[in-house]
């Protein structure tokens, strides 16, 4: 059985992270390699980039993750229950 509350925080850091992960890496990198595109499309409000936005995104990603982690862990306990050993 999963625990909601660490696989939600986890799953929720772990999403802001990449997302500051992707905003460096098109800092550093020239502009063929950046993921701008990709977090303007799924991260509504955000736009390359500015302070405001860079919060915008950080939270959003931060709330995705939390959503899942909301999401899994009662499907997967339910699996869990019903067949788990």
């Amino acid at each position: 059985m999963l625990r909601l509350k660490v696989w939600t925080w986890s799953l929720a850091t772990t999403s802001a992270v990449s997302f500051v992960v992707c905003v460096v890496w098109g800092l550093v990198t020239p502009e063929a390699l950046h993921m701008h595109r990709f977090l303007e499309s799924v991260l509504p409000g955000f736009q390359w980039l500015s302070p405001t936005s860079f919060l915008v995104g950080l939270v959003e990603s931060f709330l995705y993750g939390a959503y899942f982690g909301l999401i899994f862990v009662p499907i997967h306990n339910a699996f869990h229950r019903r067949w788990g050993g």
